[in-house]
């Protein structure tokens, strides 16, 4: 395919430049970060066109962007073997992503991506961002208490690798699953029986929901299980974890697990050549239904219209795919954290604008932007900048961080993801976000405006 055509009159001014080389170079762009010195993550080539009041694009690239890859930057390693001893909880932020993003590199085979050290790299990060802020509420109470020494509970990280998370390095953590899987193989030998496949799953069943004791909480509202390391330290965790716990402890039994997503559920089953033995019922239970049973809240009621058959006609989910399900976990929950003190409170909420201008939260002004909390939000902000390195042409993801990145008050930003989003999105949505996003061009104008030397009041050309 030589081009793609964007058809519509909200798509027009694009399909001048909506060629396979340009979508397939604002694709590998990376990600916008986070970071306050914007020194990594930055698009640059999607501006704002005065005249036509609509983004337009710019086939340009900033010199030191064209040379990042999906890998460890020369910057960060660089860095990392000059500050060694350290503690910068920021810097190994980035750090952590360039980890993820190498792990989950497109360059890479999905089946050599290990989800649980893509998974514990966004613990890493995330958690370097909430230590990251203790030392800044640290140094601030200091301050205010000048005779008084107020102690750090900072780790000292020579590399990413031994970042403390729970008490246990990085590495540490798939030692962890090393561990269970020699006690489901000790579990195998005491029985004195063979490795058939109903047999290892049933240690596996045993030794991860009754000795070790795993089980979901009763409603996942804690984002903290939604990480790997918190659920094999605390033993409860989300289901698509569960899921990636077993996953990862099958795998080193040589035994492979897949699964999909059915419905809002995510279903695993061992891969085998004869899916019926799968659905056959013994003592009351398909080894189907046994296998999820832990991992989903009513595994019978998705499974129940499954057969042999139909389960050959799910689409399996890549690793990539099992990430990217628990990154939007992240993104709901802490979304969710963020906006509590909005009852009804939605991401999308602003656009209503466009159908109802009386809409409490629909109004695009600065000083009415609802008040939400911003450490939650900027990990929800993280996970989404995750996701979208997954999943780079998803306009719905991209339309949710931009609108992320509108509460956060970062108009420039949200500007340009919107912009880009606006060039995948379906004509209609298009047209929705359209009158949004000029009317935040000129919020961030204004907002540029009040920054000059602190000036009050209308600009006057003297």
């Amino acid at each position: 395919m030589s081009s793609v055509l964007l058809t519509g009159s909200s798509h027009h001014w694009m399909s001048s430049i909506a060629t396979a080389n340009t979508l397939t170079s604002v694709a590998s762009m990376p990600i916008r970060g986070n970071y306050r010195d914007n020194r990594c993550f930055r698009y640059s080539c999607w501006n704002w066109d005065e005249k036509r009041k609509r983004p337009k694009f710019v086939p340009t690239l900033i010199g030191a962007h064209k040379k990042r890859r999906l890998c460890l930057s020369a910057k960060a390693s660089s860095a990392l073997a000059t500050r060694r001893n350290s503690s910068h909880p920021n810097f190994y932020q980035e750090v952590a992503r360039e980890k993820f993003t190498q792990e989950i590199s497109f360059q890479s085979k999905d089946k050599d991506i290990s989800l649980a050290k893509a998974l514990l790299y966004v613990a890493a990060e995330d958690e370097a961002f909430r230590a990251f802020n203790r030392e800044i509420d640290a140094r601030s109470r200091q301050s205010e208490r000048r005779d008084a020494l107020v102690p750090s509970n900072d780790q000292e990280w020579d590399s990413t690798e031994v970042m403390a998370l729970a008490g246990k390095s990085i590495n540490e953590w798939p030692n962890e699953l090393d561990t269970i899987a020699k006690e489901v193989e000790a579990e195998l030998v005491s029985r004195d029986i063979g490795c058939h496949l109903v047999e290892v799953l049933e240690a596996v069943n045993l030794v991860l929901f009754e000795s070790r004791g795993f089980k979901r909480p009763p409603v996942l509202v804690d984002p903290k299980f939604s990480y790997l390391h918190s659920v094999l330290s605390s033993g409860c965790g989300s289901a698509i974890l569960l899921s990636v716990i077993y996953i990862e402890v099958c795998r080193r039994l040589n035994l492979t697990i897949v699964g999909s997503r059915v419905g809002e559920e995510f279903l695993i089953w061992p891969q085998t050549g004869n899916p019926e033995e799968l659905f056959k019922v013994t003592s009351g239970h398909s080894l189907f239904g046994v296998v999820n049973g832990r991992c989903v809240d009513d595994p019978m009621s998705k499974a129940s219209d499954l057969s042999s058959n139909s389960l050959s006609g799910l689409d399996i989910a890549t690793n990539r795919d099992i990430i990217g399900i628990a990154l939007a976990n992240l993104v709901r929950l802490h979304w969710k954290r963020a906006s509590r003190t909005n009852h009804g409170l939605m991401l999308t909420s602003p656009l209503r604008l466009v159908h109802d201008p009386n809409d409490k939260f629909s109004k695009i002004d600065g000083s009415n932007i609802p008040l939400v909390r911003p450490q939650d939000l900027r990990l929800a902000i993280m996970a989404s900048e995750r996701l979208l390195i997954l999943q780079p042409h998803n306009w719905a993801l991209r339309r949710d961080h931009g609108m992320m990145l509108y509460y956060s008050r970062e108009y420039e930003a949200a500007v340009q993801e919107l912009s880009i989003c606006m060039a995948f999105a379906p004509e209609e949505e298009a047209g929705v976000l359209e009158p949004f996003v000029k009317k935040l061009h000129l919020l961030r104008l204004e907002s540029s405006w009040k920054s000059l030397g602190g000036h009050r009041g209308p600009l006057r050309v003297p």
